[in-house]
């Protein structure tokens, strides 16, 4: 279903919580009304999507956040792959690989590879938790706010597919030098990657700033159906 929003950007009623917000096509800034589950709303003078609300959208990004938590422990401290050839194995983790880069004197690309596979999905997985948990229960915490901005902001350098790409890459590759055995990271970053674009899409950010503001840490909020 969509909803062309027409509401006036200089309405002051203080009975109506609205949002305020600028259209990503046009700029046009303007007040955005409660909207029922399902809603698509669109600008009213380009016709742009402004957002999209979804039904037991904190529910289902906490599932698919908690998930996502569980295949990064696993990506992280299980064998990634090993490699087999003239009855030599070798394990390969996703720290190995790292470790690798910087003694070849790479150190400009292990830092790379170290922020966006490591920590950045880390911390995305941590404050999101950190943000919507709470709100689940009807509370936020201090700084959510500024934290959830911020994993906003760094959402697009959680390349995890981007280093799933260079992996593929690298199997086949390798397959004609040496036997590659799977191990149960491998199987976890590709789970991951799954994992991190279905939090996203099934996360509503509108719905989340309506919780955020303007209560202050810590007040209860009104919880939607």
């Amino acid at each position: 279903m969509r909803q062309r929003i027409f509401t006036p950007r200089n309405n002051s009623d203080p009975t109506q919580k609205k949002s305020l917000l600028a259209c990503p096509e046009c700029d046009l800034l303007q007040q955005l009304p409660e909207l029922a589950a399902g809603v698509v709303a669109e600008c009213p003078r380009c016709g742009a999507i402004l957002c999209r609300t979804q039904k037991n959208s904190l529910e289902r990004t906490i599932a698919w956040v908690m998930a996502g938590l569980v295949s990064y422990i696993i990506a992280v401290t299980f064998p990634f792959l090993a490699m087999e050839a003239n009855g030599i194995s070798n394990e390969t983790t996703l720290w190995s690989g790292i470790i690798a880069l910087y003694k070849q004197d790479m150190a400009g690309l292990a830092l790379v590879v170290f922020l966006t596979c490591i920590i950045t999905p880390l911390f995305a997985i941590l404050s999101q938790l950190y943000v919507l948990l709470p709100l689940r229960l009807g509370y936020h915490l201090p700084g959510a706010a500024r934290l959830f901005s911020w994993t906003q902001r760094l959402r697009p350098w959680a390349m995890m597919e981007i280093y799933m790409l260079a992996i593929l890459v690298s199997l086949v590759k390798l397959t004609k030098m040496a036997r590659i055995i799977p191990g149960p990271a491998l199987f976890s970053v590709i789970a991951l990657v799954f994992v991190l674009a279905a939090s996203s899409v099934s996360l509503d950010a509108h719905l989340v700033w309506d919780f955020l503001h303007p209560p202050l840490a810590g007040d209860r909020v009104e919880k939607r159906p």
